[in-house]
């Protein structure tokens, strides 16, 4: 479905610059439509591994009203083989959709306040794995799907109304005061956690 809601934007943007529709030339031939660019892969979370401007490759929209975007995921699976419960969770960061308005005139906080969005994501990651050790042990394969969606949802709403509350109480990156404060809450949470880091 994602192949074809990209796929639109390109034919109407063909159809518009061909103008109002005229009888085909005989000898008129139908040029194939220029290759999309290669997507870039998801970034996994690393301690050592910061986001840099360049992996910022997506592009606001006309009504998309902030300086950038981190447009970041916790990706979750579970499964059950020979009636034995494993559950999988990542945090990701997807270069494709995360943007910088105008990256030539970024500032070094305004990265680093995307940073700590991805590093939040990777808070709540941690947050299911350690979940997802207790769930194992009380896992039961014949209804494995509904109990791991209501623990995956419920982690997630978490996660939102965390990433919410980091925009406004720092301003979007804007209150530097408020911003130092979450870079240190959001490394404590990172260390007491580490124990459920990839």
């Amino acid at each position: 479905m994602l192949s074809f809601s990209l796929l639109l934007p390109l034919l109407a943007a063909v159809f518009a610059y061909q103008g109002p529709a005229k009888a085909p030339a005989a000898t008129a031939s139908i040029a194939p439509a220029p290759a999309a660019a290669p997507k870039a892969a998801p970034i996994p979370w690393s301690a050592t591994r910061r986001l840099t401007l360049a992996d910022f490759q997506g592009q606001p929209t006309p009504k998309d009203k902030l300086a950038a975007l981190t447009a970041a995921d916790i990706k979750a699976g579970a499964a059950c083989r020979d009636y034995v419960f494993s559950g999988t969770v990542e945090a990701t960061f997807d270069p494709n959709l995360s943007w910088f308005r105008d990256p030539k005139n970024s500032t070094e906080a305004l990265l680093r306040h995307e940073q700590l969005h991805f590093d939040i994501t990777e808070v709540y990651a941690r947050k299911l794995r350690q979940k997802l050790t207790v769930f194992k042990v009380k896992a039961d394969c014949n209804k494995l799907q509904p109990a791991f969606d209501n623990l995956t949802r419920a982690v997630y709403s978490e996660w939102e109304r965390e990433e919410s509350r980091y925009d406004q109480e720092t301003n979007h990156g804007l209150n530097t005061a408020k911003q130092g404060y979450w870079e240190r809450q959001v490394q404590i949470k990172l260390d007491q956690l580490k124990a459920y880091a990839l």
